[in-house]
């Protein structure tokens, strides 16, 4: 899974010209799926997101969390983020997942940051989304769960 986070002081959804999602300060993800992603991924993902510190304490350090500062999250499902562009000018979405594991996925991760206590907004799925954000930072990070399944299968090696 990828998600690409950035801090926000709004953001929104709008499809058919209506709002449907909107958050304050906090996180808009931007999430992608892949073939072999899991539950585990899931867990991971939502995890990291809910602890990584990079909103400002009170001596303007990244020290707290978007849980410590009580932000909000707005998920927007995004298979753009599996782009494949090393050949040509158009690029291939081969490893983006099906719609119905993406999917599936997409909802197990929003309802595993809202198990940490997390108001979760979101898009709506496979939909034609404009997204509006005004950028807090502006900080942008990308995480990718595929990148740490190798140094957690070793952990897991060592424990055995």
């Amino acid at each position: 899974m990828r998600a690409l986070l950035q801090r926000v002081q709004s953001a929104s959804v709008e499809i058919e010209g209506e709002r449907t999602a909107l958050i304050g300060p906090g996180l808009l993800i931007f999430l992608g799926v892949t073939h072999n992603d899991n539950p585990d991924d899931v867990a991971w993902l939502a995890g990291k997101v809910s602890h990584l510190r990079i909103f400002a304490d009170e001596n303007g350090k990244m020290n707290r969390s978007v849980t410590d500062s009580g932000g909000a999250v707005l998920v927007v499902s995004q298979f753009t983020l599996y782009a494949d562009t090393r050949r040509g000018n158009r690029p291939g979405f081969d490893q983006a997942a099906r719609p119905d594991l993406a999917n599936s996925l997409y909802e197990a991760f929003c309802a595993a940051l809202r198990a940490q206590g997390l108001p979760v907004a979101t898009g709506r799925f496979a939909a034609d989304m404009q997204v509006c954000l005004q950028n807090d930072g502006p900080v942008t990070i990308l995480l990718d769960s595929a990148e740490t399944k190798s140094s957690r299968s070793r952990r897991s090696e060592e424990v055995l």
